[in-house]
């Protein structure tokens, strides 16, 4: 174990602690207590306003087509404060507000509730969102003025190209403060018109520091999205649901890749999508494990690439 960590004060968890998260918490305790973490940090939660949220929800009790037609049980359906407390309850130091507009006209709505969040939320790292839109370089100023730390772009959800003209002076932005922008912009787990590789390369052509960390590790197109990153120093990748059983079910993770994905190691960050996953948080952290990349794999990409790219 390396000197520098900081050894958590109860990794197992004990019964004063555990209040909310009861037995699943204790176990992802004992995860990263053993790893000789201080916790996790997930870079992939969603928070949002609540009536958004149901929305987003009874999306997925529909079956709608972005979810691939695959069937999604919400498996942490709660109330705002709880679910933050849960998080809290698995060790997790620090997590996001994934926001993200599906037409114009939302997004700054969207940036004024997580500038709110955000201020009664200490434990979240602000989060902010865009859209191709006329004014979108002023209300992405405005969110790095207030202080936003990570964006979210959704290019399934808002159906757009992420390289639109309307956003090339919101990147040049966001690259130049250095403001990561967690972006879904792989085809999984349904594609849209805009996803896979080739809109995001034509972004990063133009933009090479911007700081893209591709959500769901580009999931179809992991090898792709692993070329990206390869090439462009900036670009990392989130874990978000990739690996686990409900995931290598439909859109299984080539194992020929496992040696670049060890290679990365120093660019891929926890995420897990959080609440809106239709299995237990710990199923994320049992699959990184299972892919046998070693403890000082598992110590980066769960805590310290996130704590190093955030300060915190």
């Amino acid at each position: 174990m390396d000197d520098h960590r900081v050894a958590p004060s109860d990794p197992a968890g004990s019964p004063d602690h555990v209040t909310v998260g009861g037995a699943e918490a204790e176990e992802i305790r004992r995860f990263w207590g053993r790893l000789g973490l201080p916790g996790l940090v997930d870079v992939h939660t969603h928070f949002m306003p609540e009536r958004v949220l149901h929305k987003v929800w009874e999306y997925f009790d529909g079956l709608g087509p972005m979810t691939g037609g695959l069937e999604w049980p919400i498996t942490y359906r709660k109330e705002e404060a709880e679910r933050a407390d849960i998080l809290r309850e698995f060790g997790v130091r620090a997590f996001t507000a994934m926001v993200y507009p599906h037409k114009p006209g939302m997004a700054r709505w969207l940036n004024g509730w997580a500038v709110d969040f955000a201020r009664r939320t200490p434990d979240c790292l602000h989060t902010a969102t865009l859209y191709p839109e006329p004014g979108v370089e002023a209300y992405v100023r405005e969110a790095v003025e207030a202080g936003a730390r990570v964006f979210k772009a959704h290019v399934q959800v808002g159906a757009y190209d992420p390289a639109d003209e309307l956003l090339q002076p919101a990147w040049g932005l966001l690259a130049e403060a250095g403001i990561p922008v967690v972006i879904h912009c792989g085809s999984g787990p349904a594609p849209g018109k805009h996803t896979g590789p080739g809109p995001v390369a034509r972004v990063l052509a133009r933009h090479p520091r911007l700081r893209l960390v591709v959500a769901h590790m580009g999931m179809p197109e992991y090898e792709e999205f692993f070329g990206l990153a390869e090439r462009y120093g900036e670009v990392r990748l989130d874990t978000t649901m990739a690996f686990t059983d409900f995931s290598e079910s439909f859109m299984p993770f080539p194992r020929r890749a496992l040696p670049r994905l060890a290679g990365l190691g120093d660019r891929v960050l926890l995420g897990s999508d959080f609440p809106n996953i239709p299995y237990p948080y710990v199923d994320q952290l049992h699959a990184l494990e299972r892919l046998d990349l070693g403890d000082d794999w598992l110590r980066a990409v769960c805590h310290d690439n996130a704590a190093g790219l955030f300060g915190l």
